[in-house]
C-alpha cells in the first residue's frame, strides 16, 4: 500500500508539474496573435490535444511502450518540419506551415513561444468563425473532432453522432438511426436547430426543418461538428431557438489518404464508403471525394431506406499568398419506405396478439395463457399502419423519393496581416416526391370527371420541385492585439413549386396518368447583416458584442391539396442583439451572455390557418451564465440557461396527414435549467458524461377539444369546448437528461490502440402536447451501448491503419420509445388523449472494418 501511495503521490507530483510548466508555453502567429485549436501530436503518442484560447497546450502523455532520452534539456526546431526521432511533437493548424518541435527532456522542458508562419488564410476564422464559436466567445458550445467523429460513425444519421452531448434527445422513425432522424436540443424540436454546413444555411426554407435523410453519411466528410446551445452567435438562415449545429468541411491540414469503409449490423444494415483527400500538394491543390451506400431494412415494418450519398471538394491555395479558393459538391438520394405515422398502444396490443394467434395457431393454446403484457408489446411494437389502406398485402412503393445537391463556391483572403475576408456562393437542388396508397377517396377531390363513383382508390405523389441559392460574407478586422470586428451577414432566395399528380385510379373517368390535382408556388428571401465586436481588456476579460439584422419576404400563391386557395404572402423584420462578457484564468473560462432570437412562422403555420389567425412571430430572450476548466486531464463545465419565449410557437402534439407538427403560438413560456458536464482521465480509464436539470413551462394557453358522445372515436361528433390550460409542462422537454460514459484504453502503443467504451442516456418524462394530461406522457427511459474498437497501424508498410470497431447498442435491450404525438378529445364529459408512439430498437449490433491507405 505504502509503495502505491508513493507511486500515486509522485505521478500526481509529475502531472502537477507538467501542467504548470506547459500552462506557460504558447503558439502564435506571425504577428503574435495565440492561435487556438493547434493540433499537438507525437509519434510515441496515439492521443492528440490542442491548444486553447490564449495559444497554451500541453503536450500529449507518451504511449506505455515510449521512453525519453533526459540526457540533453535543450529543444529547437527541425528546419523543414520533418520528423527527427520519437521524441518530435508536430504542430498543426489550418493556414499555418507545420512545426516539429524535438523534446528530448519533457522533464526539464523550458516554457517556449512557439510561431507559426501562415501559408494560406486560417480557413476556420473566416467562413467558420462567422457562426463558429470560440474559447473566447460567451455561449454554451460543444465541439466533436474529426477522430472521434470517425471512431463513432458506421453510417448512422448525424443525429445519432451526436446524441451523448448535453440537453440532446434523438429519435428514428425507423427505430434505427438511419432514414428520417431527429434531434431535440434543451426540448426545442428539430426546426427550431439552426444547421449551417460551412457557413452555408441547410435548414429548409418553408419548414425551416432538417432532413439528414437527404445527407446520408454526410458526417464522414466532416472535420468538425460545433453544437452551439441557445441563441449562440450571429448565423446565417432562420434564428436559433434551441441551438445551431456547425459543419465544417474545409480542413486544409491533411495528410494524404485513402480510406475504405465496410459495416454490417442488425436488421440487413449495411453501409460501404470509399474516402480520399490529397492533402495539400506543392502546387498549392487539395482534392477530397467520399461516396458512401448505405441500406437499412428498418426496425419498424416496411421502414427500409436506401441511400446514396457523395462529397466532392477542390481545394486551391496558390504557393505564397494567403488567398484560398475552394469548390464543394455534395448530396444524396434516399428511397425510404414511410413510417411517420407511429404506432398506438390500440394498435401494439392488436398487432402482438395476431403474431401469437399466427404462431400458435390455436393448437397451443394453453401457452397463449402465459404470455404476458411484454410479449404482446415487443411482438406488436413493430406495426406500421403506413400502406395498409390496400386490401390484403400493404402497399409496397409507399416510399419517400428525394434528391438533393448542393454546391459551394469559397474564396478567403487575408492581407495586411489585419483583414480578412471571405464570400461564398451556393446553389442546392431538390426534386423528389412521396408516394401514397389511398383508398375510399372522393374522386372529385383528384379532379376525376365520369368515374361513375362515389369512392375510388389512388396512387396519388406529391411533389417538391425546389431551388435555393444565394451567398454568404464576412470582413474581419483586427484592429489590435484585444480588438477585432466581423462585419457579415447573407442573402438568399428559395423557390418552391409543389404540385400533386395520380399515377393510378381504380376508377380513372376521364383523367390520365400524372395528371395534377393541386399546384402552388412559393419563394422566400432571407436577407441578413451582423457585427460582431471582441475587446479584450484587464488581463483575460473579453467583452462581446454581436448585432444582427434579418428581413425576410415570403409569399405562395395556388391551391393547396387540400384544393384551397392559399394566396398569402408576409414580410417582417428582426433585430437580434446579442452580448456577453468572458473572464479567461488561463485553464479556463467564465461567461455571461445576453441574446435576443426572432423567427417567421413555417410554411405549415401559415397554410394549416386562415390569415385572420396564422401564427405570429416568436421572440426568445436567452441568458446564459457559465464557467468551463480544462486542468490536466480533468475538466468540467457549468452552464446555468434562462430561455423566455414570448409567442412561443409549441407543438400541440397533433399532426397533420403528410406526418408533419401542427404548431400553435403561445404568450408566454419559458425553459430554465442547468447543464452540468465533466470528465476526468485516470490512468487508462476515462470518465465523462453530463446532466441537465431543467423546468419548462407554458403559463397559459387555450386548448380546443373536439367533443364525441359516448361512443368515442366511433360515435358521433358533438362539436369543440375550449378549456383554459394554466401552469403546464412545455411539449417534448423533459425535466431531466443525462449521458454518462466510461472508455478503458486497453493498449495504447504506437501501433496498436485498443479500447471499450460503454456509454449509457437518460431521458426523463416528457409529453407530446402541453396539456400535461398523464395519457399524453412518454415514459422516462435510458438505454447503454458498447463500443469496442481496436486500430493498428503498421510501420512501414503501404497500409496506414486497419480499423475495427464493434457496437452494440441498446445493450439492456429496453423497450423504450422516444418520440410520439397525441389527438385529445372529450367523452362522456371526461378528456382522452389518443397517443402516438415511434418505438426505438432493441439490442441489435453493429460491426464496421476500415482501411486506409
Amino acid at each position: 500500500m505504502k509503495r502505491f501511495l508513493l507511486s500515486a503521490g509522485l505521478a500526481l507530483a509529475t502531472i502537477c508539474t507538467l501542467t504548470a510548466q506547459f500552462d506557460q508555453s504558447t503558439v502564435v502567429d506571425n504577428a503574435g496573435f495565440p492561435i487556438e485549436g493547434v493540433a499537438i501530436t507525437s509519434p510515441t503518442s496515439t492521443q492528440t490535444t490542442y491548444t486553447d484560447g490564449r495559444g497554451k497546450f500541453q503536450l500529449p502523455p507518451p504511449d506505455k511502450e515510449a521512453t525519453y532520452n533526459s540526457s540533453d534539456n535543450q529543444a529547437r526546431l527541425s528546419a523543414n518540419g520533418s520528423p527527427m526521432d520519437d521524441r518530435i511533437f508536430s504542430f498543426q493548424s489550418i493556414g499555418y506551415a507545420q512545426r516539429s518541435f524535438q523534446i528530448l527532456d519533457v522533464m526539464t522542458f523550458k516554457p517556449q513561444r512557439i510561431v507559426m508562419q501562415p501559408t494560406g488564410y486560417e480557413l476556420n476564422q473566416i467562413i467558420v468563425s462567422a457562426t463558429a464559436a470560440t474559447s473566447k466567445t460567451p455561449v454554451t458550445y460543444t465541439n466533436l473532432e474529426k477522430a472521434e467523429i470517425q471512431e463513432r460513425n458506421l453510417g448512422q444519421d448525424a443525429p445519432y453522432l451526436l446524441k451523448w452531448t448535453p440537453s440532446v434527445v434523438v429519435n428514428s422513425d425507423a427505430g434505427t438511426g438511419i432514414g428520417y432522424t431527429g434531434i431535440w436540443i434543451r426540448g426545442s424540436d428539430p426546426s427550431r436547430t439552426n444547421v449551417t454546413i460551412n457557413g452555408i444555411p441547410y435548414n429548409d426554407s418553408e419548414s425551416q426543418g432538417v432532413f439528414w435523410v437527404n445527407l446520408p453519411d454526410f458526417s464522414s466528410s466532416a472535420d468538425q461538428i460545433q453544437i452551439q446551445r441557445g441563441v449562440g452567435t450571429s448565423t446565417n438562415g432562420a434564428g436559433a431557438f434551441g441551438a445551431s449545429i456547425n459543419f465544417n468541411t474545409n480542413q486544409l491540414a491533411e495528410a494524404r489518404k485513402l480510406s475504405v469503409d465496410g459495416s454490417l449490423g442488425s436488421f440487413g444494415t449495411r453501409r460501404g464508403a470509399v474516402q480520399y483527400t490529397s492533402g495539400l500538394l506543392d502546387n498549392g491543390l487539395k482534392v477530397d471525394a467520399r461516396y458512401s451506400k448505405i441500406h437499412s431494412d428498418g426496425y419498424i415494418d416496411r421502414a427500409s431506406a436506401d441511400l446514396d450519398g457523395y462529397y466532392a471538394g477542390v481545394t486551391y491555395n496558390k504557393p505564397g499568398t494567403n488567398a484560398v479558393l475552394r469548390f464543394n459538391a455534395f448530396g444524396g438520394h434516399e428511397v425510404t419506405y414511410q413510417s411517420w405515422n407511429g404506432v398506438t398502444q390500440g394498435e401494439i396490443d392488436a398487432a402482438g396478439r395476431r403474431s401469437y394467434q399466427t404462431v400458435l395457431g390455436g393448437i397451443l393454446q394453453p401457452l397463449a395463457d402465459e404470455i404476458t403484457q411484454r410479449d404482446i408489446d415487443e411482438a406488436g411494437r413493430t406495426y406500421n399502419s403506413v400502406g395498409t389502406e390496400k386490401d390484403g398485402e400493404p402497399y409496397d412503393n409507399e416510399v419517400d423519393n428525394y434528391r438533393q445537391n448542393h454546391y459551394q463556391l469559397h474564396y478567403n483572403n487575408e492581407f495586411g496581416g489585419k483583414w480578412n475576408f471571405g464570400v461564398s456562393g451556393h446553389y442546392t437542388r431538390g426534386l423528389g416526391y412521396f408516394e401514397q396508397y389511398k383508398a375510399d377517396e372522393d374522386p372529385a377531390d383528384y379532379l376525376i370527371t365520369n368515374a361513375g363513383v362515389e369512392e375510388t382508390d389512388v396512387i396519388r405523389r406529391r411533389w417538391l420541385d425546389n431551388h435555393f441559392y444565394g451567398t454568404v460574407y464576412s470582413l474581419r478586422y483586427r484592429a489590435t492585439r484585444n480588438l477585432d470586428f466581423t462585419f457579415g451577414g447573407s442573402a438568399n432566395e428559395y423557390l418552391g413549386d409543389h404540385y400533386g399528380q395520380v399515377i393510378w385510379a381504380r376508377d380513372a373517368g376521364d383523367s390520365e396518368i400524372r395528371d395534377r390535382y393541386y399546384e402552388n408556388d412559393a419563394s422566400k428571401r432571407d436577407f441578413s447583416n451582423y457585427l460582431r465586436a471582441n475587446y479584450g481588456f484587464a488581463d483575460g476579460f473579453n467583452a462581446y458584442v454581436d448585432l444582427q439584422v434579418r428581413t425576410v419576404n415570403y409569399d405562395f400563391e395556388g391551391i393547396d391539396n387540400t384544393g384551397e386557395f392559399i394566396n398569402q404572402d408576409e414580410q417582417l423584420t428582426f433585430f437580434n442583439p446579442k452580448f456577453g462578457l468572458l473572464y479567461d484564468f488561463g485553464d479556463g473560462q467564465a461567461y455571461a451572455s445576453f441574446g435576443i432570437a426572432q423567427r417567421e412562422p413555417n410554411r405549415s403555420d401559415f397554410v394549416d390557418n386562415p390569415v385572420d389567425s396564422r401564427p405570429v412571430p416568436e421572440k426568445l430572450f436567452n441568458t446564459e451564465i457559465g464557467i468551463r476548466k480544462q486542468a490536466g486531464s480533468f475538466n468540467y463545465g457549468v452552464n446555468a440557461y434562462f430561455m423566455d419565449y414570448q409567442n412561443q410557437l409549441v407543438l400541440t402534439g397533433a399532426i397533420n396527414d403528410v406526418g408533419e407538427n401542427v404548431r400553435t403560438n403561445v404568450a408566454d413560456s419559458y425553459r430554465l435549467g442547468v447543464e452540468l458536464q465533466g470528465g476526468y482521465q485516470l490512468g487508462d480509464f476515462v470518465l465523462g458524461g453530463n446532466v441537465t436539470l431543467s423546468r419548462n413551462r407554458v403559463a397559459s394557453f387555450t386548448e380546443r377539444l373536439d367533443l364525441f358522445d359516448e361512443g368515442g372515436l366511433a360515435g358521433n361528433y358533438i362539436g369543440e369546448e375550449e378549456r383554459l390550460q394554466e401552469d403546464k409542462p412545455l411539449s417534448f422537454s423533459p425535466s431531466v437528461t443525462g449521458a454518462l460514459g466510461l472508455e478503458y484504453l486497453a493498449i495504447t502503443t504506437k501501433n496498436h490502440r485498443l479500447s471499450a467504451a460503454l456509454q449509457g442516456k437518460y431521458v426523463g418524462e416528457r409529453f407530446v402536447d402541453n396539456s400535461g394530461f398523464e395519457q399524453s406522457a412518454l415514459d422516462a427511459y435510458y438505454y447503454a451501448d458498447l463500443r469496442v474498437s481496436y486500430r493498428f497501424a503498421p510501420t512501414e508498410s503501404p497500409l496506414g491503419a486497419l480499423r475495427l470497431t464493434f457496437l452494440v447498442r441498446n445493450v439492456t435491450d429496453r423497450l423504450y420509445v422516444s418520440n410520439g404525438w397525441s389527438y385529445r378529445y372529450g367523452t362522456a364529459g371526461a378528456e382522452t388523449t389518443l397517443k402516438g408512439m415511434y418505438p426505438q430498437a432493441g439490442r441489435n449490433y453493429m460491426v464496421g472494418l476500415g482501411f486506409d491507405f
